[in-house]
């Protein structure tokens, strides 16, 4: 599950008729247009991978800030800035601290931002899961959604196939099922969206328990 948060922070098909093929990218790029207005947002968001569910309040700032603050497991907050990706786990007592490259700053968006629409665009194939119409967003649900399924185009992205059910109204992404290029399943989930909300800049600034362990650097080596 910490990969699973770690992806969601880095960012992070069958084949169809070339018109429909074209039409999904363009109702994609519709959804990425919606997005590139919207500064600040909030949502409660709900992760789920097998048996393990892990949900909070989640913050985002353009261009590359965002943070989750836990409330299960409680406790635990996901910081990513400018210049540091930072998961602090409550119950092993240990923040685990990345130093970001300088020249990934563009992939730290989440993908429901306009910069990480654009890097899924950019890498993966779009094309409609089952066609442009809206369907339930589950089983028995009557949330309606329009559902597009992205396969990667390198095996170098943290996902092979993504599947996005998009509120067909206001184009705000309802969910993310992932699949990892290890073949496991995780699910996003995005609730109570506000996108007019102004964070500040102090939101993303966090200072772990002094009493727990720190391991650095623990994704990659930074650059000099």
């Amino acid at each position: 599950m910490r990969k699973a948060i770690i992806i969601l922070a880095l960012l992070i098909i069958t084949p169809l008729s070339l018109w429909s093929q074209q039409t999904a990218e363009k109702f994609f790029s519709s959804v990425s247009e919606q997005h590139g207005d919207v500064s600040d947002y909030q949502a409660y968001i709900t992760i789920t991978k097998g048996n393990d569910v892990q949900s909070g309040d989640l913050f985002y700032k353009t261009p590359n800030q965002m943070r989750i603050d836990f409330s299960e497991p409680e406790d635990q907050v996901l910081i990513v800035n400018n210049e540091l990706l930072e998961l602090y786990i409550p119950k092993f007592r240990v923040s685990f601290k990345q130093t970001l490259k300088k020249h990934n700053s563009a992939t730290l968006a989440s993908m429901v931002s306009d910069q990480g629409l654009k890097l899924l665009k950019r890498n993966y194939k779009i094309g409609y899961l089952v066609g442009p119409d809206s369907v339930p967003l589950e089983d028995g649900s009557s949330e309606m959604v329009v559902k597009l399924k992205l396969t990667w185009m390198s095996q170098t992205e943290g996902f092979r196939e993504l599947e996005m059910s998009i509120n067909p109204d206001d184009k705000t992404i309802r969910r993310i099922i992932g699949v990892t290029g290890s073949f496991e399943t995780i699910t996003f989930d995005f609730e109570d969206i506000d996108t007019v909300t102004q964070i500040s800049d102090t939101k993303f600034e966090y200072d772990s328990p002094s009493e727990g362990n720190t391991i650095e650097n623990f994704l990659f080596e930074p650059e000099n």
